[in-house]
């Protein structure tokens, strides 16, 4: 009976630091997306920059420039809240969460369908080009918006 309490009190101390690594891998998994990405297109750049994994987090940050100016951005992180979760907060907007829906060697789909557009967002890794995808429904009909950013040095 002791040994079972002790092996119960062992157990009561170490699992918070156990789920906490098995967090922290699951974001670390994602270190592909780590760095500074940029999409041009005539008269509008967009970069999206994400940091290194640590502690459990990925931070990204993205920036939409047109005319000279700033005309969007986002705060992004993926962490772990009961499963891996991106939420985002575009200039603008309430800031939405999307749960993990999949997630592959070289790309992560996150999903939430109570939200109103997107209900999906993704990003895939190849070759040297991040797309990042948002899909759902808007307005009762199907959209989606892709984004392939190429990889480019970060700003100093």
């Amino acid at each position: 009976m002791q040994l079972m309490r002790t092996a119960l009190m062992v157990l009561a101390v170490f699992a918070p630091v156990t789920v906490g690594l098995s967090a922290q891998q699951g974001v670390d998994e994602l270190s592909w997306m780590s760095g500074c990405w940029r999409q041009e297109a005539p008269g509008r750049v967009v970069d999206e920059m994400w940091m290194a994994p640590r502690g459990g987090t990925l931070l990204g940050i993205g920036r939409t420039v047109a005319g000279g100016r700033v005309v969007s951005y986002e705060f992004m992180r993926i962490h772990d809240e009961g499963g891996l979760t991106f939420t985002s907060k575009p200039s603008g907007q309430a800031e939405a969460s999307f749960k993990l829906l999949k997630r592959g060697a070289r790309e992560v789909v996150f999903e939430n369908l109570a939200h109103d557009f997107p209900q999906r967002v993704m990003y895939r890794l190849d070759g040297d080009t991040l797309i990042g995808r948002i899909e759902g429904t808007e307005k009762g009909k199907p959209g989606s918006a892709e984004f392939p950013m190429r990889r480019t040095e970060c700003p100093k």
